[in-house]
């Protein structure tokens, strides 16, 4: 039984914990979880990728690349940013991972309800310089139309001195509904 004193504790001692808890962040729990990774973890795993292929693809956390395209660690280069657009920088990391780490295939993957249809490059400009008073150097590259923009990326892979391996790239789209992956045909 509760005594008038003890009553008062037991809630401090709760709200505590609680406090204590709401302190806990996704970081946090990030680190517990890689602590239970590494302990069955069996590496090293050799640099270059098993399947030598590199994977361009959309941020979008619906898109688990991995279980998508069955792939196992260090299978694959996986390169993603926003929209999986391929922009300087993509073609910055395919040059690596053909020159230096042996990858002989390139595929993209776009995918159904994306984030970059829902604004254009200007308006998204416009609004941080506005709330920041600087104008974004670097382009956010929106697109009206994901297969469209497979196919203007696929192009950009195509046109590039510094990826070697052009007749290998293919592009995909995503459905994330379905899970399915469509192929865009140049």
């Amino acid at each position: 039984m509760l005594t008038s004193t003890a009553a008062p504790m037991q809630a401090a001692n709760s709200v505590l914990r609680h406090s204590e808890e709401a302190c806990v962040t996704v970081t946090d729990d990030f680190l517990a979880n890689n602590a239970r990774y590494a302990s069955t973890f069996h590496g090293p795993l050799p640099m270059p990728p098993g399947k030598h292929v590199a994977v361009v693809a959309c941020m979008d956390a619906r898109l688990d690349v991995y279980r998508a395209l069955g792939l196992n660690e260090g299978e694959a280069h996986v390169i993603r940013n926003a929209g999986g657009v391929v922009t300087d920088d993509v073609i910055r990391s395919l040059a690596i991972s053909q020159r230096l780490l042996g990858t002989r295939e390139i595929i993209l993957i776009h995918h159904t309800d994306c984030g970059m249809l829902t604004f254009t490059d200007d308006d998204f400009k416009r609004a941080i310089q506005a709330e920041t008073g600087v104008k974004p150097p670097w382009a956010p590259e929106s697109f009206p139309d994901v297969a469209e923009d497979v196919r203007q990326s696929l192009r950009r892979i195509e046109a590039s001195p510094f990826v070697t391996k052009h007749g290998s790239a293919r592009g995909f789209v995503f459905d994330v509904a379905t899970g399915k992956l469509e192929e865009v045909k140049v």
